[in-house]
C-alpha cells in the first residue's frame, strides 16, 4: 500500500503546522489519488485509518492520500488528472465548477459546514452577542471573509459593530493567544484542536447555529472519470464511507493510527478533532440518515451562496444535475455499526 511520507508536527510561534513531504509513486490499474484539503491535520485522522485498517485493500484499491494547499487547488488537480479524487469544500467546488470545472461532488462527507467564530475560553466571548465591540481576524479572500456580511446579518448586526482584521492563516492563533484580535473566523474542526493542542481552551460559535446551515467538504471527482472508470469510484465511496464512519465510532483507535503518520499530536487533541469531524457527519431533510448524499435543495442553497458571496458568475446557468451525483454512492446509515476488514 502506497502512502506519501509524513513529516513531523513543528510549532512555529505558537502556531502549529505539519511539515509534509513526499511524492505519488506510479499509478496503475487499482491505483488512486486522494488530495485533501489542507495539510495533514488531526481532523483528517479518519482518511488515514480508512487507509490504515484496510478498507480500500478490500475494494482493491491501493490509495496514496496526499495533503492539499487549499480547495480550489484541490479541485483544479482533479480537473487537471493530477490526481483522481480530491476533498474539497462545497462551495469552492460550485465556484469553480461555475467558471467551467468539469468534476462533481460524489459523496458529501461533512453534510454540515464547519464555520465558525472561535475565541479563547477567557475572552469573554460566550456568544454571538458579546463579539459587539470586538475584533475578529480572518483572511483577506477566504469564503468566510466574504460570507461574514451573511453572518452578520443574520445577528442583525452592522458591519461597524464588529471590526475585522486582515491576517494570514499562519499568525491567526498566534495573534489570538498574544490577544492582539479577539477572535478568528475559522474551521472549528481545524482551530479547536489547534488551540487544545497548545493548552488552552476555546469558545466556538457555529455558524450553523444561526441557521447559516450549508453543505461542507466532499468527495470530487472529474466527469472524466466519471465516463471512464464508474466501478472504481463506487468502491473507492464504498471504502472511504466505511472507513471514515468506523473512525467516528472508533475515536481514540482513529488517533493512534494517525499518530503512527503524523507526530507531535496528544491522543485528546486528536479525538477532540475527530468528533468534531464527526459531528458534522448528518444533515437534515430526506437525506438525513443516508451519509453523503445530497439534494438538489441543498446544493440550490450553495449556488446561491456562490453567486451572492464567493464569485460565481451572474449568467451562470450551473444546476444541480451539474454539480453532484449520487449515483456513485450505497450510502450508510447513521445507526451502523462498522467493523475493520
Amino acid at each position: 500500500m502506497r502512502r506519501t511520507s509524513r513529516g513531523a508536527v513543528a510549532l512555529a510561534g505558537a502556531a502549529m503546522m505539519v511539515g509534509l513531504s513526499g511524492c505519488v509513486g506510479g499509478g496503475g490499474k487499482n491505483s488512486m489519488t486522494l488530495m485533501l484539503d489542507v495539510g495533514y491535520l488531526p481532523k483528517h485522522a479518519p482518511f488515514i485509518s480508512a487507509v490504515e485498517r484496510g478498507f480500500f485493500k478490500a475494494e482493491d484499491i491501493d490509495l496514496t492520500v496526499m495533503p492539499g494547499s487549499g480547495s480550489t487547488n484541490t479541485v483544479t488537480s482533479v480537473v487537471t488528472g493530477r490526481i483522481d479524487a480530491g476533498w474539497a469544500d462545497f462551495g469552492a467546488t460550485v465556484t469553480s465548477q461555475g467558471r467551467g470545472a468539469k468534476v462533481k461532488q460524489v459523496n458529501l462527507l461533512q453534510a454540515r459546514s464547519a464555520y465558525a467564530v472561535v475565541a479563547l475560553a477567557d475572552s469573554g466571548i460566550k456568544d454571538w452577542e458579546d463579539l459587539r465591540g470586538r475584533a475578529v481576524a480572518t483572511e483577506g479572500g477566504g469564503a468566510m471573509t466574504a460570507m461574514w456580511p451573511l453572518a452578520l446579518s443574520r445577528l442583525g448586526f452592522d458591519k461597524s459593530d464588529v471590526d475585522v482584521i486582515p491576517a494570514s492563516s499562519a499568525s491567526k492563533i498566534p495573534g489570538l493567544l498574544a490577544r492582539q484580535w479577539d477572535a478568528n473566523l475559522a474551521l472549528h474542526v481545524s482551530d479547536e484542536p489547534a488551540i487544545d493542542a497548545l493548552g488552552r481552551k476555546a469558545t466556538v460559535l457555529k455558524w450553523s447555529d444561526l441557521g447559516i446551515d450549508l453543505y461542507g467538504n466532499g468527495i470530487v471527482v472529474s466527469d472524466e472519470k466519471l465516463r471512464n472508470d464508474p466501478d472504481q469510484v463506487r468502491r473507492f465511496n464504498r471504502a472511504m464511507q466505511k472507513g471514515f464512519l468506523w473512525a467516528c465510532q472508533n475515536p481514540e483507535k482513529a488517533a493512534e493510527d494517525f499518530k503512527t503518520e503524523v507526530s507531535g499530536y496528544e491522543t485528546r487533541t486528536i479525538t477532540l478533532a475527530i468528533d468534531a469531524q464527526c459531528g458534522l457527519n448528518w444533515g437534515k431533510g430526506e437525506a438525513a440518515d443516508r451519509y453523503g448524499v445530497m439534494d438538489d435543495a441543498g446544493v440550490l442553497r450553495a449556488i446561491d451562496i456562490a453567486r451572492e458571496f464567493l464569485g460565481l458568475p451572474e449568467g451562470s446557468s450551473l444546476s444541480p444535475e451539474d454539480v453532484y451525483s449520487n449515483s456513485y454512492l450505497e450510502p450508510l446509515g447513521s445507526n451502523e455499526t462498522i467493523q475493520a476488514p
